[in-house]
């Protein structure tokens, strides 16, 4: 996160909005009257994980056509597992941690 003292105060939150007099009323800037206060801005890169959580749920958590052309090419004899690959897997799996 990045403090820049330098940047001018945000808009007045919406409750204070209403009575205008007391930003200025002790003959204080505004810039003044927010020394002091705490500041955040949100970038909206939640709206962007909603959404994509959103279409990621509408997806089949099996795919069913994989799983089939994979257990054909086991019942074949065309699966030819990988004991390296197969480590490397669950060795990467271990590290990753546990799915969330």
């Amino acid at each position: 996160m990045r403090i820049d003292f330098h940047q001018e105060p945000q808009a007045i939150a919406e409750s204070n909005r209403a009575n205008p007099q007391s930003a200025g009323a002790a003959g204080t800037s505004s810039a003044s009257s927010a020394l002091g206060e705490d500041q955040a801005q949100l970038s909206g890169a939640h709206v962007q994980v909603q959404a994509l959580a959103a279409e990621a749920a509408h997806l089949p958590e099996i795919r069913q056509e994989r799983v089939q052309a994979l257990r054909q090419a086991i019942q074949s004899g065309q699966y030819q597992a990988s004991p390296e690959k197969i480590a490397g897997a669950l060795f990467a799996q271990m590290i990753a941690g546990p799915a969330a």
